[in-house]
């Protein structure tokens, strides 16, 4: 399958990349080069331009958006609103029925929601919040949900809060209840290419992306269910208290 990634050159791009390399062709894409030399075809595209992310997309069989802005009150609209329009319209102009978008999970589970025991799932009323990355990134999400109804394209919408290395951790250091190991991150990619689009519940499905968290505050069930998930790092370490 030949992917566009958007924004491949951020924090989950390269684990993104190591997890499809060996089964995919990869065009990796972002307004800067990458660090280091790649295997891989690098084009130097801007979410927030239309031509750069049509011509990009020119050929592919699926785009994979990663591409974030956090701080910046018009830039942040720009990649994390606009960028998710770009997408849909190169899906649309080039016949790209498989969209992967990414997200926080805060874009559905917000402030709102902090108080909730247990077992939060993405299926619920989302609720982001005025945070502007979460605010900007729900209507990217938004954006891409309208698109499915109106054309022949699906979307799995990836939500991630906290990525850690299994190697790093502090145990009984404790830490957010949303976190998953970098590894684990990229599978759920490869998962995402390897489906058959007829087996998604609808053409626009949200799914959180994290590890099984010992007190199970937020749920990874769908995840596992219908992509075929399982984590292979565990990172509850974290939550035990050193003998």
């Amino acid at each position: 399958m030949k992917a566009l990634i958007l924004g491949a050159n951020g924090y989950l791009g390269p684990h993104v990349i190591k997890a499809l390399e060996a089964d995919h062709e990869l065009l990796i894409t972002d307004i800067k080069p990458p660090p280091s030399e790649t295997p891989h075809k690098f084009r130097q595209v801007d979410a927030t331009n239309l031509e750069q992310v049509m011509d990009a997309a020119e050929g592919m069989d699926t785009i994979i958006n990663l591409s974030v802005l956090r701080p910046h009150r018009v830039l942040a609209f720009g990649v994390n609103t606009l960028g998710c329009y770009n997408t849909m319209l190169a899906a649309v102009k080039h016949k790209i029925r498989r969209v992967i978008n990414t997200g926080p999970h805060f874009t559905v589970t917000g402030p709102p929601y902090e108080g909730f025991d247990f077992d939060i799932g993405p299926d619920i009323p989302p609720q982001s919040g005025i945070n502007l990355y979460a605010h900007s990134k729900s209507l990217g999400q938004e954006i891409c949900r309208v698109f499915t109804e109106h054309h022949d394209i699906w979307v799995q919408e990836y939500l991630f809060y906290n990525f850690r290395d299994p190697a790093k951790l502090t145990p009984g250091g404790g830490g957010v209840p949303f976190q998953i190991s970098w590894d684990d991150a990229g599978e759920i990619f490869r998962l995402g290419l390897k489906i058959d689009l007829d087996k998604l519940p609808s053409k626009c499905e949200v799914f959180y992306c994290l590890g099984d968290m010992p007190h199970g505050k937020f749920s990874n069930e769908k995840t596992k269910r219908i992509l075929g998930f399982r984590p292979k790092d565990d990172l509850s370490a974290q939550w035990t208290r050193p003998a």
